[in-house]
């Protein structure tokens, strides 16, 4: 018999959670249940595919080891843009070839198009604005790179981006001594995270799937025709299992999981609302996402309630003394960003974690040796709109709709173990320093 408890809801501390309203809490998986597919992780890459599996009729669960929106889905800068890898064009077309990095670019524009499209679609209100992203060359020789993306950008791909100088930057509000030009992609837009998966999730409820929060999965095994998935207090049995835990993924269920992915640190701080003169005193008018040419990039926004918003990465470790070196890194370096605000505020301040993998792309599609597991995840820092439609990309691939190659090449090739896999943070560290020396 499936019983079920309520157990308080983890808190994040983000701006996020302050302002998407009340979420509702999922019972507690406690007994046994039999579900065609199990999912495992309620965020974007997750729910997208248990939303389409349960619109097809296919009986779906979701299993969550806190609540949706306590993972990266709900943590993340809200920015919806293209992404998902850490390779360039010209390293994917190297690769895997123009065609399929072509068909790759356009994956990435039709996952923006399906948040929007699902945003408006269902009335969800989730403070959307941006037009674009810009992106803002920190070192004056930046700007030669992003005049030649400019134009390798229409070459290979169509895409008008468009190139602006210092002066320009100024004029249009991207205020700043250290912004020495720009390049607006015209893909993309701004939104509350939070507000978009809980409105996720209700839609997954209303189509009939099953959501359990404080369920996570501790043990995945081959239980005849299907895989029992063992929790806390029960299990489920199902003939299907998509693993949608990206950066907050249990390696040891499965243990297929254990060295395949490099979860790492991103941080967020918001300010208090700021001032007209504040804004001024800047030259910070635009609500434009943006970020900086970094390797361990810079990402911000001004929200729409005039908050400032700034990310950074290279956090690596999770204990206090780290986390709070990490926050006052990240407010040196907004301050010395933005000098104008050195006495404005932080009220919110979080982190969470990026997915990378060893191949520098994210893996949508059946695991080598499982029969009927399935795996999304590894977006790089950019999930939002890659993990929703590879979500519904991979619910086609369970139900047989579509198949391995109907996706880009990239998506394709399963997560290898990364070297010495134990020791990946500390490697990880090294890599760090050499990105903060070539990043001066």
């Amino acid at each position: 018999m499936l019983q079920q408890s309520k157990p308080p809801r983890a808190v994040i501390g983000s701006y996020w959670e302050a302002n998407a309203g009340q979420p509702r809490l999922d019972r507690q998986l406690m007994g046994n249940a039999l579900f065609d597919v199990a999912v495992i992780g309620a965020g974007y890459a997750g729910l997208s595919a248990a939303l389409k599996l349960a619109q097809k009729g296919v009986s779906v669960c979701v299993l969550e080891a806190e609540h949706v929106g306590f993972g990266a889905s709900g943590r993340n800068g809200g920015f919806c843009c293209l992404g998902g890898t850490k390779l360039d064009g010209r390293q994917l077309i190297r690769r895997f070839g123009l065609e399929e990095a072509r068909r790759f670019v356009a994956y990435q524009v039709a996952g923006i198009n399906l948040v929007a499209q699902r945003l408006e679609a269902w009335g969800v209100d989730a403070d959307r604005h941006s037009m674009g992203e810009m992106y803002l060359a920190h070192r004056s020789r930046d700007v030669a790179a992003l005049k030649s993306e400019a134009s390798f950008l229409k070459e290979n791909f169509g895409m008008k981006a468009r190139l602006l100088s210092k002066e320009a930057l100024g004029e249009e509000g991207f205020g700043g001594d250290g912004f020495h030009g720009g390049l607006h992609v015209p893909y993309g837009f701004a939104l509350n995270p939070m507000t978009y998966v809980l409105a996720l999730a209700d839609q997954v409820r209303k189509a009939g799937g099953g959501i359990f929060g404080k369920s996570p999965v501790t043990n995945l095994t081959r239980d005849g025709e299907r895989w029992h998935l063992e929790t806390m207090h029960g299990y489920v049995r199902a003939k299907k299992v998509v693993l949608a835990g990206n950066g907050y993924a249990r390696e040891n269920a499965p243990k297929w999981l254990y060295g395949r992915t490099l979860p790492v640190m991103s941080s967020i701080q918001v300010t208090r609302p700021l001032s007209d003169g504040e804004l001024s005193a800047q030259g910070w008018r635009s609500d434009t996402m943006a970020a900086d040419t970094r390797i361990l990039l810079h990402y911000f926004r001004l929200l729409p309630d005039r908050r400032f918003l700034f990310g950074t990465r290279g956090g690596i470790f999770d204990a206090e003394p780290a986390l709070t070196k990490m926050r006052k890194r990240a407010r040196s370096d907004f301050e010395t960003m933005f000098p104008a605000w050195v006495d404005v505020e932080t009220e919110y301040s979080w982190h969470g974690n990026v997915c990378m993998s060893r191949a520098l792309t994210p893996f949508v599609g059946a695991v080598p040796g499982m029969e009927g597991v399935y795996a999304a995840l590894g977006w790089h820092g950019s999930g939002i709109a890659m993990a929703s439609i590879s979500g519904e990309k991979l619910a086609g691939l369970i139900t047989g709709a579509l198949k391995p190659q109907d996706l880009p090449a990239p998506l394709q090739q399963p997560l290898k173990k990364f070297p010495l896999p134990l020791f990946r943070k500390l490697y990880l560290q090294g890599a760090y320093w050499l990105y903060g020396w070539k990043d001066r």
